[in-house]
């Protein structure tokens, strides 16, 4: 699985990096770090924290492109 995160959108809410702490990292108050190839044991993580993204921010699998 890949993801995007678009940094234009994201606004720093966080929710990604409290469901996948693993995938998603909150450097300082605004600076979202990730990994963009999502390890097989972290997918359904990273499903929900895409889902409870505030701003929809986070594209997941085929939306996130090649």
């Amino acid at each position: 699985m890949r993801i995007v995160v678009d940094l234009n959108r994201c606004q720093g809410y966080a929710q990604c990096a409290f469901l996948a702490p693993q995938v998603f990292e909150l450097h300082g108050e605004e600076a979202l770090m990730f990994t963009p190839a999502v390890p097989d044991d972290q997918h359904e993580h990273v499903r929900r924290a895409a889902a409870a993204c505030p701003v929809q921010a986070i594209l997941v699998g085929e939306r996130a492109g090649p």
